[in-house]
């Protein structure tokens, strides 16, 4: 495309792109351009996103259900108005599942901030966040597709993780929209070499959940790794400032329970250790071998984390960029080798989308019509999980 335009006032003259609008900063005009850009992505994903809620309206309605209350303050989102609402325990207690410390504070914090300046109650304003946070998830997540393999793939990668079997999650009060956000831009920036802008990312990102120091590994070890290119004190900065985030929360736990493994012991209340997988491999064989009608949702359950591993490995086969590899492979490390509770590690497993390249890679190569098949079935597959989750699984998705 050319740099130039014709001036008007000057016959056969030329004015260069930098002059069309003097009076528009140069970063505000880049970040309209790359917004054009990223239209079809974010069409293509508003357009999956409702029609998983078309579908989940009606079942909701059928069954005589309020979708809204599923949506913006049942389960987690519960724990986090609660937060927003009352702050934090101050004791570590003994009673399982209760200790609201396990919730990490930005999602609430964020909530409580804007409500406080706008009309509505929390629950509304906490649903509202998740789905504009989507919105810039969405667009991080095609930036980092369209980067490595151009736009159509990255295209293709956001209706997939549109689409993902629990994706109604992107629109309830939960933090995966907003850690997704911190997710795909801090990777954008770390394949651009942008070190303090991935480190800055990643540091909040350890603000929002506990897996935010995936993404510190990632970063911190990508940045270290470029010194080698003497890139110099902005990768060292990226390198420290990338766990911050989720050392000052954990720490902040321990001062408040006056003990250093303070954060450690909430999540051993909620059964959240690390046990290398023996946890999960039994309840697996349990559902699957000795189970004689094993529930639908948790066989979906395992049939994402079963085949989030299988992606994985075929991540790797293709090479793909490092700081991916090391932030799915932590987050898989992270979901499956916890002895924790099991039919939330699918919701776990959202904010992996480089996971979903090679299935992008593959539809993109395929006719369109072929294509449109494919994206058409895992559309309406994604809108019966997300109904299944919500209206009929009878606990937390």
């Amino acid at each position: 495309m050319s740099a130039t335009i014709q001036a008007p006032n000057r016959p056969g003259g030329l004015l260069p792109a930098s002059r069309r609008h003097p009076d528009v900063p140069r970063p505000a005009r880049a970040a309209v351009h790359a917004l054009r850009h990223a239209a079809p992505a974010l069409a293509a994903y508003a357009a999956v996103r409702l029609t998983g809620l078309a579908v989940l309206w009606l079942w909701a309605h059928a069954e005589g259900v309020s979708l809204f209350t599923q949506i913006a303050s049942d389960w987690d989102a519960n724990w986090y108005l609660g937060i927003a609402d009352h702050g934090y325990a101050r004791e570590l207690g003994t009673t399982y599942d209760s200790n609201n410390l396990a919730f990490f504070p930005l999602y609430p914090v964020l909530v409580k901030a804007v409500a406080a300046f706008t009309p509505g109650t929390r629950a509304t304003v906490g649903l509202l966040l998740a789905m504009a946070f989507s919105f810039v998830a969405a667009w991080g997540v095609f930036a980092v597709g369209d980067r490595l393999y151009g736009r159509r793939v990255g295209v293709l990668l956001t209706v997939l993780w549109a689409a993902f079997p629990v994706s109604a999650v992107q629109w309830m009060g939960y933090t995966e929209s907003l850690f997704t956000a911190f997710v795909a831009w801090s990777l954008f920036a770390v394949l651009r070499g942008d070190w303090l802008w991935a480190g800055a990312l990643a540091a909040v990102s350890g603000l929002t959940r506990p897996t935010g120091i995936a993404l510190a590994a990632a970063v911190s070890l990508a940045a270290l790794l470029s010194l080698r290119q003497r890139t110099g004190g902005r990768a060292i900065a990226g390198a420290l400032l990338a766990p911050l985030g989720w050392l000052l929360y954990v720490g902040w736990v321990g001062l408040r329970l006056g003990r250093w493994d303070g954060y450690f012991a909430v999540q051993k209340l909620w059964h959240n250790e690390l046990d290398g997988g023996a946890e999960t491999l039994r309840f697996m064989r349990e559902l699957l071998i000795y189970d004689s009608t094993p529930e639908l949702f948790l066989v979906m359950v395992t049939a994402i984390m079963a085949a989030a591993v299988l992606l994985f490995l075929v991540c790797v086969k293709q090479r793909q960029p490092l700081p991916l590899l090391v932030f799915c492979g932590v987050l898989l490390v992270i979901v499956i080798g916890s002895a924790g509770v099991y039919f939330p590690r699918a919701r776990f497993l959202v904010p992996a989308f480089p996971l979903l390249l090679p299935l992008a890679l593959y539809v993109a190569g395929l006719k369109r019509a072929r294509a449109a098949l494919y994206v058409a079935a895992a559309v309406i597959g994604s809108a019966y999980c997300n109904g299944y989750m919500l209206l009929v699984w009878p606990s937390a998705p």
